[in-house]
């Protein structure tokens, strides 16, 4: 392969990786880029999870052998079983080496050193010749390894495809590298800094696509709105890092609780708002949950407990076809369970249909100027 060939190769590599919106994106861009650029058959990304002691591959591309998936759950190795992985960390990479890729062919003794050498017995197992390994570092520690292989018959990899597959690991750290930093702007975007959870922006895209997935699928969704009792008198009265400490404590109730229904969302809203977000679980189940997190709530050793409302589609609460109006439903729910120092959640739609309080002061008109209450997401619109 030509210099011109394998620098265009490069760059194709590294623009593949750039275009990802994903990890799993850019895991694959980096796998078929150094399979395509060192005319491999098969290529596999995967990384050096030290507290666990394994290499877990994170992608297979190319010609995969039974049992290996493009992107597997619970493929891991242990590194007792790869000690050329430590060793050459230990000994090159923490004395200042380089780290160099190296070849190996399926003609290669499996015993050496004492030990089974499991890339070769692998290579015979796959129908593979040879594979070249290139470690990937990055920050300036062993992150994982790019493996690249041909299979039996074709041409063994040499020294210079294996000073390539060393550029191509240069090239997937930088990649990678780059897909953390964009991975850790989104979390930032849309986390809670305080408490971990999801933050208001992602709650609007999430739950306009789960009433798009009920206006075209009839899927169930349900909207848990709840507000934290007694926030301002810690805050008054024993400071704001005890304050911070009750919404954090709240929100890991939060958490457990959402964890209970599948796939949903736990949120914080700003200030002592929260919600939980369901998409799929019926009414009944939702509302049940909405009990536990209330009694959870005021078992906490600060605050005074929550003010529950919910909103389910699953309920009669008329036509939801819209984010907003199902907003304005859990909402106006947790209004009346604060007004009520209800120690349930308050369920739109449980008492009289669309006559229940609930559901009138939700699609009532907008309040006048000066009027203390405003329903979260009100607008002069009518109700849809």
């Amino acid at each position: 392969m030509g210099d011109d060939v394998r620098l265009r190769a490069v760059v194709e590599l590294a623009q593949g990786m750039a275009a990802a919106q994903s990890p799993r994106e850019s895991w694959r861009a980096a796998a078929l880029g150094a399979c395509h650029a060192l005319s491999g058959s098969f290529a596999a990304l995967s990384v050096w999870e030290r507290e666990r002691g394994r290499l877990r591959v994170l992608a297979n591309v190319g010609e995969r052998a039974e049992g290996e998936e493009e992107f597997p759950e619970n493929e891991a190795y242990p590194v007792h079983r790869f000690p050329e992985i430590t060793e050459f960390l230990h000994e090159r990479w923490a004395g200042g080496g380089e780290p160099d890729a190296w070849v190996e062919t399926a003609d290669g003794p499996v015993e050496r050193a004492g030990y089974c050498h499991q890339r070769v017995a692998a290579l015979r197992r796959r129908g593979r010749g040879c594979c070249v390994v290139a470690p990937i570092v990055l920050h300036g520690r062993a992150w994982g390894e790019l493996y690249v292989a041909r299979k039996a018959g074709a041409p063994v990899f040499g020294p210079e495809d294996a000073d390539f597959a060393t550029v191509l690991a240069s090239v997937v750290s930088a990649g990678i590298a780059q897909t953390e930093r964009l991975e850790e702007a989104r979390r930032l975007a849309f986390t809670d800094a305080l408490t971990g959870l999801a933050n208001r922006r992602l709650v609007d895209i999430r739950l306009d696509e789960a009433v798009e997935r009920h206006t075209a699928q009839g899927a169930v969704v349900s909207l848990v709105v709840c507000d934290l009792n007694g926030l301002k008198r810690v805050n008054d009265t024993l400071g704001h890092a005890a304050g911070d400490r009750l919404l954090e404590r709240f929100g890991s109730v939060l958490s457990l609780c959402g964890a209970m229904l599948p796939g949903a969302l736990a949120a914080r809203l700003g200030g002592d708002e929260f919600c939980l977000l369901a998409v799929g679980p019926g009414a009944d189940e939702v509302v049940r949950v909405g009990d536990e997190i209330c009694s959870r709530a005021a078992e906490l050793e600060l605050g005074n407990g929550v003010a529950c409302g919910i909103a389910s589609t699953g309920d009669p609460i008329g036509e939801v076809t819209s984010a907003r109006r199902l907003f304005r439903l859990a909402d106006a729910a947790q209004y009346r369970a604060k007004a009520l120092r209800s120690a349930k959640p308050v369920v739109a739609g449980r008492h009289g249909g669309l006559d229940d309080p609930v559901v009138r002061l939700a699609d009532s008109p907008p309040p006048v100027p000066g009027e203390r209450r405003r329903i979260r997401g009100r607008d002069p619109r009518p109700p849809g």
